[in-house]
C-alpha cells in the first residue's frame, strides 16, 4: 500500500483541493519540489506555473499557481497561492493571446503599458501556457 498525506490547495478566494495524495509536484525558487509522505519539513516559495499532485490509486490533477508558497509538515502539505486554476480550466487561446500582447507591450517601450507590467503579464501568461500543456502531456495528447 503507498504512503499517503494530507495536502490542501487554497487561494485567496477559496479552497481548491483538499484530500489525500501520494505526491506533490511543484516548482520551489530553487528548483523542482516533489514531496511524498515522510518528507522532512519544508518552507519554500513557489513560482507560477504547473502544480501536479498525485492522488489515491494514481489519479493525477495539475493545477495552475500565480505562485506562493508550500509548506511540509510531518501530517500536511499546504500551498497557498494568490491565484490557483484548475488546468482544465484555463483558456489556452486567451494565455497565447495575453502571450503576445505582452511580447509586442515589451518591443513598444513607447506604448502605454509599463515595462515591468508587461513583463508580469508574459510570465503568468508562459506559465499558464506551460501549465496546459503539461496537462496535454499527463493526458498523452
Amino acid at each position: 500500500m503507498v504512503m499517503t498525506v494530507h495536502c490542501d490547495i487554497v487561494s485567496a478566494d477559496e479552497s481548491i483541493f483538499s484530500g489525500l495524495v501520494e505526491m506533490v509536484v511543484a516548482t520551489g525558487s530553487l528548483g523542482e519540489l516533489g514531496i511524498t509522505a515522510g518528507h522532512a519539513p519544508l518552507l519554500s516559495d513557489l513560482r507560477p506555473g504547473p502544480v501536479r499532485i498525485v492522488k489515491q490509486a494514481g489519479e493525477e490533477e495539475v493545477y495552475y499557481l500565480s505562485g506562493g508558497y508550500l509548506e511540509v509538515q510531518p501530517t500536511t502539505i499546504s500551498i497557498l497561492a494568490d491565484t490557483a486554476v484548475r488546468a482544465d480550466d484555463i483558456d489556452e487561446a486567451a494565455a497565447a493571446e495575453a502571450v503576445k500582447d505582452a511580447e509586442t507591450a515589451l518591443a513598444n517601450q513607447s506604448g502605454e503599458i509599463e515595462y515591468s507590467k508587461a513583463a508580469a503579464i508574459l510570465a503568468e501568461s508562459t506559465a499558464q501556457l506551460r501549465t496546459v500543456q503539461a496537462l496535454r502531456k499527463k493526458l498523452g495528447g
